[in-house]
């Protein structure tokens, strides 16, 4: 595993200090996403004892018999909550299934809110496993809103702008498992295949072994190391699509390992606006990218689309 990072790499305990250290903490978290769309974030406010706690649970509910992994595979839950069975996700465009598994956590449901999710999913073969999943959602989500909060700040915009709209949305956590290779892997599937992430900003905790690539501007792969105590953070296209492409969506994959008997564990935080939130782009940033506007559609219209284009909706 590698010993330094690539990208980035901010301080959060900046954005709570001096006006001096705060602003530099908006200006790199910003120019960041905008020159490369990825950055690394230290001190971020996540346990890294609780993401370890996670991978240790991870590894007694994947190695459960497949019959009862499918025993969490809800039918028309269409992947977001609970588990989902290796080969069901491919990437938008790419003919082949990525090589990996994976459990969905989302907000806990409030009947008091006129919108709902569906309830979360606990293995009774794991029963901590949901507890340690709930904390670090919580954790993720505090991190997410000063990032957010930090974005609009650098667009110009009012502080709270971005990180309303991810108030009782239904943000995903989901803990991967990238299998040893199944013998006879067509040359043409990764672990995950190139490919954008669909939401505003994807939050990834330190994964159990390196293989996250980005993709340059010149055409080459760019491995991104995986740091203890770092959390990755991307932007995503919802968010490129409200900036009119000011903050870029970067193409971004996970390749195979050379030992194909290697495991690997990851936690991406995938950062939703509420679906009825308007996505059409903000006119500052129309003006900044000096492109044409984007389409006119909400978050829920552009989730049903993707999620269609990656398989999860049929």
């Amino acid at each position: 595993m590698s010993t330094a990072q690539t990208i980035p790499v901010v301080d959060l305990r900046w954005f709570y200090g001096s006006d001096r250290d705060r602003q530099r903490f908006i200006d790199q978290v910003g120019r960041s996403l905008e020159e490369i769309g990825f950055l690394a974030v230290v001190h971020a406010g996540v346990d890294s004892e609780l993401v370890q706690a996670a991978y240790r649970a991870a590894q007694h509910f994947f190695s459960l018999p497949e019959a009862v992994k499918l025993q969490y595979q809800i039918p028309g839950l269409n992947g977001q909550r609970g588990f989902t069975q290796f080969g069901r996700e491919h990437a938008k465009d790419h003919p082949f299934p990525d090589l990996k598994e994976f459990w969905h956590v989302g907000r806990e449901p409030d009947h008091t809110q006129p919108f709902s999710y569906p309830a979360n999913v606990s293995p009774v073969e794991v029963p901590q496993l949901h507890p340690i999943l709930s904390r670090l959602y919580a954790q993720l989500e505090a991190c997410a809103t000063d990032l957010l909060k930090a974005c609009a700040l650098y667009l110009g915009e009012p502080e709270n702008l971005l990180s309303d709209m991810i108030r009782s949305s239904d943000t995903i956590l989901r803990l991967t498992h990238y299998p040893p290779l199944p013998p006879h892997v067509h040359p043409a599937s990764l672990r995950a295949a190139p490919h954008e992430d669909i939401n505003l900003i994807t939050l990834l905790c330190e994964p159990t072994a390196d293989g996250l690539e980005l993709l340059q501007r010149d055409g080459s792969w760019l491995p991104i190391s995986a740091l203890p105590g770092q959390i990755i953070v991307d932007s995503g296209d919802m968010l490129q699509h409200l900036t009119n492409g000011v903050l870029k969506s970067t193409t971004h994959r996970v390749v195979n390992p050379e030992c194909d008997r290697q495991r690997r564990f990851s936690l991406p935080f995938f950062v939703h606006p509420r679906s009825e939130v308007d996505l059409t782009p903000l006119p500052t940033c129309v003006a900044r990218s000096g492109q044409p506007p984007f389409a006119r559609l909400t978050a829920g219209e552009y989730l049903q689309q993707r999620l269609k284009e990656i398989g999860l909706l049929v």
